[in-house]
């Protein structure tokens, strides 16, 4: 809170610098300003939670588009999704440890309970998915760096 001192000693509150500064943590994007000015000190601040639910909504967005392409292969999708393993969260799948390394699963491949097939980004956390049975890949759901909501089908094992 901004203040100013006069000489009666009483503290009177600076609205246009609090309005200046809570103007640049818009423009910036900081949570927080702080400055001084002789004995006066004036912190600004704002609570992030509220700026990360709409971020949060957009990865929403856009997965809610996706399905839109999917639906002409619709009719094989429901039959292969009972044996899917679903996505334990929201956020971004990807099928390979790092950029330009070989995928954790193929189709075809063997795997055993608790192998790791894919990983999932979540809030800036790389979260293991693993498969919780031993069987063959039969089909991959998802592509890498697609963006994945709870209890979607992401593969199957057979």
């Amino acid at each position: 809170m901004a203040v100013k001192t006069g000489t009666t000693g009483s503290m009177q509150v600076d609205t246009d610098l609090v309005r200046e500064l809570a103007a640049m943590l818009n423009d910036t994007g900081l949570s927080e300003i702080e400055v001084e000015d002789g004995e006066r000190k004036i912190r600004v601040s704002r609570n992030m939670t509220a700026v990360a639910a709409p971020m949060m909504a957009a990865p929403v967005a856009a997965a809610a588009a996706a399905p839109a392409p999917a639906a002409a292969a619709a009719p094989s999708a429901p039959a292969s999704s009972a044996n899917a393993l679903k996505s334990p969260m929201v956020g971004t799948a990807y099928l390979t440890p790092e950029p330009d390394a070989a995928p954790f699963v193929s189709v075809g491949q063997q795997v055993k309970t608790g192998d790791t097939v894919m990983i999932i980004e979540a809030m800036k956390v790389m979260n293991p998915i693993v498969a919780a049975t031993s069987g063959t890949v039969t089909e991959i759901l998802v592509e890498s760096g697609q963006p994945v909501e709870f209890d979607q089908p992401l593969l199957v094992i057979a």
